[in-house]
């Protein structure tokens, strides 16, 4: 599995890189054809008093490298990179690893 981590530095305004990230981008990145699996995590410190070098991470998954350079050059994943710059005024930082998964998820049922 080929994933893209998004790692998103802390925003000047939390609120609203939370509004805009839920009501704007992620609309407009779900609109991406071929990802096998998305995650994303706000970032919470393993130390009391020591705030994470993230604010939020992004996973995208895809079968392979080709096929995420497609999903990313596509003209749905063009305007989803472009976007990336109107609410992330924290930074953010793009990062491709082959995964290897040594334990599964198990998720439980309902």
């Amino acid at each position: 599995m080929y994933r893209l981590t998004v790692m998103y530095g802390h925003p000047e305004d939390p609120a609203e890189f939370d509004r805009y990230y839920r009501e704007v981008h992620i609309p407009l990145a779900r609109q991406m054809k071929g990802l096998t699996g998305w995650t994303i995590g706000k970032c919470m410190s393993a130390e009391a008093g020591n705030p994470p070098p993230y604010y939020l991470i992004v996973s995208l998954y895809a079968e392979s490298a080709t096929a995420m350079q497609h999903i990313l050059e596509s003209p749905e994943g063009q305007a989803t990179i472009a976007d990336v710059p109107t609410f992330a005024t924290g930074g953010v930082m793009f990062m491709y690893d082959e995964e290897e998964v040594l334990i599964p998820v198990q998720l439980e049922s309902p």
